[in-house]
């Protein structure tokens, strides 16, 4: 309620104001400029409400993202591999904005976790590999906005925000999440952090 003040305060200045004029039946010239001040300072009052609401802009929601409930490990992986990128997984979704999971390594999806359509990754688009590429990672913060975002029809078709980190040259970790601009600096650094153990741990696939 208090922050309601403001404009509560500028429109009783302004309606006493107009109900002072309304019963007065002479004006003086000292009166005048004591109303006009008056209605200098409603209509500031006002204005400093309307600025307070731009600057306080209401946090993104999140959706319902359109998929089910899936988990897949690549059968033939190493136990201890499974073991690694399930607990990734498990991380990501309880202490992140992360929705939807996808590890996608030497060609091939290792694991699935999260809301996910049935459609699953077969391929990687231009954006991933060149992620991969350049080894950098990429923060898409409002998907909807991006024009290739067909490359990621592996991912709820309503995915808010998107984070492509790499695996070393031959992978990349794909993070996608209900909220747009939802991702922290810590939450970025932690994934990298992530990313890198889970690398060096892939590498035994080679």
């Amino acid at each position: 309620m208090v922050r309601y003040l403001p404009l509560v305060a500028g429109f009783i200045v302004g309606f006493g104001l107009i109900l002072n004029r309304t019963f007065t039946d002479e004006l003086f010239p000292s009166q005048s400029r004591s109303d006009a001040l008056g209605i200098f300072g409603g209509a500031m009052l006002i204005l400093v409400f309307l600025l307070e609401q731009q600057v306080k802009a209401k946090p993104p929601e999140s959706v319902v993202l359109h998929g089910s409930d899936r988990f897949f490990l690549l059968p033939e992986l190493p136990e201890f591999l499974k073991a690694e990128l399930a607990w990734i997984s498990h991380t990501l979704l309880t202490l992140t904005v992360t929705r939807s999971v996808v590890i996608w390594y030497n060609d091939r999806v290792l694991h699935l976790r999260g809301i996910l359509p049935e459609k699953t990754m077969t391929t990687a688009g231009k954006l991933t590999q060149s992620v991969m590429t350049k080894q950098k990672p990429l923060y898409l913060v409002q998907l909807n906005l991006y024009p290739g975002k067909i490359e990621f029809d592996y991912l709820p078709d309503n995915t808010q925000s998107l984070i492509l980190q790499p695996l070393g040259t031959k992978g990349v970790l794909i993070l996608g999440t209900d909220i747009p601009r939802s991702y922290t600096n810590q939450d970025e650094a932690w994934i990298a952090a992530l990313a890198d153990k889970l690398t060096f741990s892939l590498s035994s696939l080679e």
